[in-house]
């Protein structure tokens, strides 16, 4: 099998697939020595690495380098968190979709929300039409990309979030989406009626009150993402250890 065929298949086993999100080729490494089976790069720490905040605020141009990097770095597949799309028309989308591609990529998550002084939904019909002419356009080439629709009700705080996530994942089921991704769903009933609800693999998240691996599988779950949870675990060790080594006034504790 290729690596678009392994990722395709890490979605339908019985367990979920635990996929590790990097920001660099160091931490790719490592989710691969640990025996992670598929990383994604995470958007706000990848930015930030760079000097950047979230929000396609880094350049398109040190995302795709940070990609191909990875890319060439790493056997597992790799999928990259393109947020828009780094732009409001569909044909700049699928020319960084395929960018992404050519870099070595296999899947990509692509939201249904647009970040600037406020966070705000696109239409429903108008992130289908999205995922419609990408799916449309990469059939004519015969390319093959895990397409995560991330759909972000929760991120953008609806009244009644559950709503309007389940209005929209059956129009992006319909509109070609190969998975659905809700971040920051974690309540276990309503991920039982997110499941429900669709035939595709649902994604979620890591956040506090997300439920263990193994009650997310009986729920049927089929994607945990780390997202942005490891970079900032690893900045607090870090602080911790600076921390110590000024408090010790001494570079013993390094070692």
């Amino acid at each position: 099998m290729d690596q678009y065929q392994i990722f395709h298949q890490l979605h339908y086993q019985q367990s979920p697939l635990l996929l590790g999100n990097a920001w660099d080729v160091v931490s790719a490494k490592v989710y691969e020595q640990k025996g992670f089976k598929a990383i994604a790069t995470s958007s706000a720490a990848v930015a930030r690495t760079f000097g950047y905040e979230d929000g396609e605020q880094i350049p398109f141009d040190l995302l795709l380098t940070m990609v191909e990097r990875i890319s060439s770095n790493v056997n597992i597949p790799l999928s990259v968190d393109l947020e828009g799309g780094y732009s409001r028309n569909t044909s700049d989308i699928i020319k960084n979709i395929e960018r992404v591609y050519d870099a070595g990529a296999v899947g990509i998550n692509l939201e249904d929300s647009v970040k600037g002084d406020k966070t705000y939904l696109l239409p429903e019909d108008d992130f289908k039409r999205i995922l419609t002419e990408i799916k449309e356009s990469f059939e004519k080439k015969n390319m093959r990309m895990f397409i995560n629709a991330r759909t972000d009700a929760y991120v953008v705080k609806l009244p009644d979030p559950l709503k309007e996530t389940l209005k929209r994942i059956k129009i992006y089921e319909d509109a070609g989406a190969s998975g659905i991704f809700i971040p920051f769903l974690y309540d276990k009933e309503e991920i039982k009626k997110v499941v429900q609800a669709t035939k595709l693999p649902v994604n979620v998240f890591a956040m506090p009150h997300l439920p263990g691996f193994s009650e997310l599988s009986d729920l049927g779950i089929k994607r945990i993402s780390m997202a942005t949870a490891v970079h900032r675990a690893l900045i607090r060790s870090l602080e911790n250890i600076l921390q110590r080594l000024l408090d010790d006034g001494s570079c013993k504790s390094l070692f």
